[in-house]
């Protein structure tokens, strides 16, 4: 629905959305922006015992409804179950945020010969985006609310770093090009789906990087240092409520300016 004033255009109040990997990093960003806005937040992930202290710390915040499924976006039935008891406690599900994703792997011919961690990779990182895409969407194609889907990819997968984990960029890669055919496969139904592409980002990977590697890093970065958490967070809440009705199939970079000299 696209906003008519600027009363309430960010506001999420009484949407229901779903968070992959929402208990940490980047995850936990997206989680705290969206519950900020009044959103109810269902945490899908594997590890219970940090999901259930996020939803401890964040119901003392806000007033909404913090929930937890544990999923492995890497199955297929696990991902429907997940879905199907979200979509039947909640009545409907307005949101989903594809953030749970993983790095595997080093250079190419450096990998072991049957390509495991490759193809792991992809599991994660793509295929788990796929599989939240299909159960989700088609539950809200069915309830004929429309939607909003944000995928969570990477400059990585528009850029050649090195080192360059070239499973993670390519299977970034792929999920960019996913979310700009797939935002035109369901527009006809209200669903609008975009992407986030981060680059550095103060998360579980990055919080123990030492100060003078820090200091090197950002001197490639154009803004000087790396981005939070809640500000990709931020972004999703845009992405997410009515004042972005008119944005689909979008790839947004949030990587302070890193990208543009490489």
């Amino acid at each position: 629905m696209y906003i008519k004033s600027m009363d309430n255009a960010f506001s999420l109040a009484g949407k229901n959305a779903i968070v992959t990997g929402g208990n940490k990093g980047i995850g936990l960003g997206i989680t705290t922006a969206l519950a900020s806005q009044g959103a109810n937040v269902a945490i899908f992930a594997r590890d219970e015992t940090s999901a259930r202290e996020v939803i401890k710390d964040l119901g003392a915040k806000y007033n909404v409804r913090l929930s937890f499924y544990k999923t492995d976006i890497s199955d297929m039935q696990s991902c429907k179950d997940s879905v199907d008891r979200c979509a039947a406690d909640c009545k409907s599900i307005d949101i989903l945020v594809n953030n749970a994703g993983a790095a595997f792997g080093g250079n190419l011919l450096d990998l072991e010969e049957d390509l495991s961690s490759w193809f792991k990779c992809f599991e994660v990182d793509l295929h788990g985006a796929v599989r939240m895409c299909y159960h989700v969407c088609k539950h809200m194609r069915d309830m004929g609310k429309g939607g909003r889907v944000i995928n969570i990819t990477s400059n990585a997968g528009e850029i050649c770093n090195k080192p360059s984990l070239l499973s993670y960029a390519s299977a970034k890669a792929a999920l960019n090009h996913f979310t700009r055919c797939f935002a035109a496969e369901v527009a006809e139904y209200g669903i609008r789906v975009n992407a986030i592409a981060p680059g550095f980002t103060f998360s579980n990977f990055s919080k123990n990087i030492p100060e003078e590697a820090y200091k090197m890093m950002c001197r490639e970065i154009p803004i000087g240092r790396f981005a939070e958490a809640v500000e990709i967070g931020a972004l999703a809440a845009f992405l997410a409520g009515d004042a972005s009705d008119a944005m689909t199939g979008a790839v947004l970079t949030m990587d302070g300016g890193y990208s543009l000299g490489h």
